[in-house]
């Protein structure tokens, strides 16, 4: 009898370890299968971001805008080929930003009218100015050169013409991380230098075709918009409409043109006039 139950015992303890070895070898053979498997994944994600074949999706670029008008030679924008609207006015508003800059900006924003701001250096003196002239570029407008000091440039030799123009893309750089692609010198007095500067600059240069907010009988906002939307200004001589398709109209950072902002946009869209994007326009 004992020697019965010692011999199961034996085959017990036997059956035991065999079970147990099984365990650990079937644990280990799942290791290995995990390690192998996560070694495939790893080395196939390798794989694909040396191929470029990951997931970018969450990365967009920039589209490039291709040009649709180029400036002409009295100043008017013009389609650069067939199937292009013609009909379009350019919004410009020069001496920003002094004082209505801003409100200009929202206004036109809320209008959903494009347009250029030209700035002055010696309004981006302060901290102040600097955060109105941030705004107006994080409304979406363009920000163009109007020089530093608002010089007549015929009057200044060429070193400071340069220094007025150069300097004002590095302070409107610093400012707002980009260089403006628009100048326009004050009074609209260039030199062949100026000219010169501004395309080296990568700059195109532009005038206007009429504008009005700086003639003593149209400071005021109704007449002003009447002037700007007709094109004419019989109280400076000017009894004929000098409104055509690309005109580059000219306004500034002043009350009364604040004022009259929606009626000359407004006025202006029912003559079947868009507001020309300044990003359509050919660049140097």
């Amino acid at each position: 009898m004992k020697q019965i139950l010692f011999g199961f015992l034996i085959i017990c303890f036997v059956f035991l370890v065999a079970c147990n070895n099984e365990t650990e070898t079937t644990s280990q053979g799942k290791s290995e299968s995990a390690e192998s498997d996560g070694t495939a994944v790893k080395e196939e994600k390798e794989e694909k971001d040396e191929n470029g074949d990951s997931d970018q999706s969450g990365i967009e670029e920039t589209p490039t805008v291709e040009p649709q008008y180029m400036v002409s030679d009295n100043w008017s924008l013009v389609p650069m080929k067939e199937g292009v609207n013609e009909n379009v006015v350019l919004l410009t508003i020069d001496d920003a930003p002094d004082k209505y800059a801003v409100e200009m900006a929202k206004t036109l924003k809320e209008l959903d009218a494009n347009a250029i701001f030209f700035v002055n250096g010696h309004f981006l003196v302060t901290p102040e100015q600097e955060e109105m002239l941030q705004e107006i570029h994080d409304l979406g407008f363009s920000i163009g050169n109007h020089t530093f000091n608002h010089v007549t440039l015929p009057d200044v030799s060429e070193e400071e013409q340069k220094e007025e123009i150069v300097s004002l893309n590095d302070r409107i750089e610093e400012i707002i991380g980009e260089r403006p692609v628009f100048f326009r010198a004050p009074h609209g007095a260039n030199t062949d230098y100026s000219i010169e500067v501004a395309e080296e600059e990568g700059m195109t240069v532009m005038n206007w075709s009429y504008g009005y907010d700086y003639f003593k009988p149209y400071m005021d906002a109704e007449k002003l918009a009447h002037a700007m939307v007709t094109g004419e200004g019989p109280e400076v001589d000017i009894s004929y409409s000098l409104l055509k398709p690309g005109a580059n109209l000219l306004m500034h950072d002043r009350e009364w043109t604040l004022e009259a902002l929606p009626d000359i946009v407004n006025g202006l869209r029912e003559k079947g006039y868009e507001m020309l994007d300044p990003n359509l326009i050919q660049n140097h």
